[in-house]
């Protein structure tokens, strides 16, 4: 459907609810995990009060204002513009007050760096955690380099920011072997009990090749390195790995997705295909609290693109994001940053992130969940 500007918006049906996964609720009930109820849930009124169908259900956010957040990634060419009287915001200050008027209550960064023209050089981070505090806004977290060298360090700016999380946009290696994926498991598991000790959380962010099949079977190549797949991907044998209370991650549902799409069939030891549908919400429903963080990044299918899915803003695209909180639970413990790569406009429309981060939003807070 459209709204009055003629933009597409999603409306959330009992039949959506129960579209994206495949199987996914015989499955968890097997699990014991949760699973959507089938009944139709009916309002109370205005006043709380229980209308004739209502049966003392409630309507509450799925995502509580609180935890809905943007990382700035999706907003960096307003973050890193000059000044102009364009009445476009720029820089840390400007931009940062218009998310907090959008509603977004959670920051997460991608860099700290804006344009030095602004105020003659460039801005610190206690600059930066000032223009969060005056806009009510707290860190959630960031993309940044995590290496042993400069860990410190990293703590030090996200303290001053007053995170609880510290993470990176890349995967703890790009390897498809399980050598590699054992090597960072065990620097990950130091600098996560580094990270515990200054009361920070450690977190990974995938993109789909994290949940690309390893290779760990079958003949080895003339370097001694399996050429086959015993069908474990690469991010799930890291969960394993790595201590659940030192190393968290930050599922990007978008790329989770393009992961389902285009990551479903291995050469097993025996040089046969086999077919492995990876299902996103079967990843963290397990799991559920190793998940603090979310980029709730949104998708039109497209089969014609390589990665199956096109960015668009959240709420206007094809992924379930109604089904995907509500099954996985713990919503008060979760945090979603809405993020879209595409965002920016360029210079034929350089107010198109702003934009998009408001539509976003919006969609977001209308995500809803009921109770007794």
């Amino acid at each position: 459907m459209n709204d009055q500007h003629g933009r597409r918006t999603s409306r959330f049906t009992r039949r959506d609810v129960f579209k994206a996964s495949a199987g996914a609720a015989a499955v968890l009930g097997a699990a014991g995990l949760p699973v959507l109820a089938t009944g139709t849930p009916a309002l109370a009124d205005d006043n709380g009060r229980k209308n004739r169908h209502g049966k003392g259900l409630r309507v509450e956010p799925l995502i509580p204002s609180r935890n809905r957040g943007i990382i700035l990634y999706s907003v960096r060419d307003r973050i890193s513009a000059a000044p102009d009287d364009s009445g476009i915001p720029y820089g840390f200050e400007r931009v940062l007050a218009r998310l907090a008027e959008i509603g977004y209550k959670e920051i997460e960064f991608a860099g700290y760096n804006q344009h030095t023209s602004i105020l003659g050089r460039q801005i610190t981070p206690r600059e930066i955690r000032k223009i969060l505090d005056d806009n009510g806004l707290v860190a959630n977290g960031t993309h940044t380099s995590i290496n042993p060298a400069t860990f410190e360090q990293q703590m030090d700016i996200a303290e001053e920011l007053g995170m609880k999380n510290i993470g990176t946009g890349s995967d703890p290696t790009n390897s498809v072997y399980t050598a590699d994926w054992d090597a960072a498991a065990d620097t990950w598991n130091d600098l996560g009990r580094a990270a515990r000790k200054r009361g920070l959380r450690l977190y990974t962010h995938n993109h789909d090749a994290a949940y690309g099949f390893l290779l760990d079977a079958g003949p080895l190549d003339a370097n001694g390195k399996p050429t086959r797949s015993s069908g474990t991907r690469r991010l799930e044998y890291f969960f394993e790995k790595t201590d659940p209370r030192y190393v968290f991650f930050e599922m990007d549902v978008f790329w989770a997705y393009v992961a389902r799409f285009k990551h479903h069939t291995y050469t097993d030891r025996r040089g046969n295909q086999q077919t492995d549908l990876f299902d996103p919400i079967l990843t963290v429903a397990p799991r559920t609290t190793r998940f603090p963080l979310f980029h709730a990044k949104d998708g039109n299918k497209n089969p014609a693109v390589g990665n199956g899915y096109d960015m668009v803003p959240l709420g206007t695209g094809d992924i379930n994001f109604q089904q995907f909180f509500q099954t996985i639970g713990e919503q008060d413990f979760h945090h979603a940053n809405w993020e879209q790569d595409s965002a920016p406009g360029g210079a034929a429309n350089p107010g198109q992130s702003i934009d998009f981060a408001s539509v976003s939003y919006t969609n977001m807070s209308e995500l809803t969940i009921y109770k007794r």
